[in-house]
C-alpha cells in the first residue's frame, strides 16, 4: 500500500475520534441537547377565602404626598369592625409608592389580609413580607415577633388625583 494513502486514512480516523469525543463530552455535560426541554407547566395558585378578621392590628402608612389619607383609611378600617385602638395611622418614609398594599408576616394571615385589602380597601395588593412585623421584647414574657399584625401602604393608586389607567402612554 501507498504510504501516502495510510496516512491519508490514519488523519481522517483520528479526526472523525477528535469530534466525537468532544460530542460526547458536551453531551453528557449538559452543554448541549439533542432535543429542547419540555416547557414547564404552571401549577395553579392556591386561592384563599378573603375573611374579615378583627382580631388582627392593622398599621396604616401614608406613603403618598396628600395628608390625610391614613386617618381616612383608618376609619374605614374602624368602620368595618376594627377597634379603633387596634389601628393607628402615620405617614411613609416615602411619598411615592405606587399601587397600596396589605402586607402580612406569616402563611396563615394571608386571607385575613386578602380580606383587609378586598372587602374592606375595595382591591389593594397583598404581599408576605416580615419587614412590618414587630420585633420581640426580650423584657416582655410575650413573643411580639408572633403578633396578628397587617400593614396597610398607602399608594398614590387611592389619591384624589391618581393616575388614570386608561391614558395612553408617552
Amino acid at each position: 500500500m501507498r504510504p501516502g494513502v495510510v496516512l491519508l486514512w490514519a488523519s481522517l480516523a483520528t479526526i472523525v475520534l477528535i469530534v466525537v469525543g468532544i460530542f460526547g463530552t458536551l453531551l453528557t455535560s449538559g452543554r448541549i441537547q439533542l432535543a429542547p426541554d419540555a416547557e414547564p407547566t404552571a401549577s395553579p395558585q392556591p386561592t384563599v377565602e378573603p375573611v374579615i378578621d378583627t382580631s388582627y392590628s392593622v398599621q396604616v402608612l401614608n406613603a403618598t404626598p396628600e395628608q390625610g389619607l391614613a386617618t381616612q383609611v383608618k376609619d374605614e378600617i374602624v368602620a368595618a369592625g376594627w377597634s379603633a385602638d387596634a389601628v393607628s395611622a402615620s405617614g411613609a418614609g416615602t411619598t411615592d409608592f405606587a399601587e397600596t398594599t396589605v402586607y402580612y408576616a406569616f402563611p396563615g394571615d394571608q386571607a385575613a389580609a386578602a380580606g383587609l385589602a378586598d372587602l374592606v380597601l375595595g382591591g389593594a395588593r397583598i404581599e408576605q413580607t416580615d419587614v412590618y412585623q414587630l420585633a420581640d421584647d426580650p423584657n416582655t414574657p410575650e413573643d411580639e415577633g408572633q403578633a396578628l399584625q397587617l400593614t396597610v401602604v398607602i399608594g398614590l393608586d387611592r389619591t384624589t388625583d391618581a393616575p388614570d389607567d386608561e391614558a395612553p402612554a408617552p
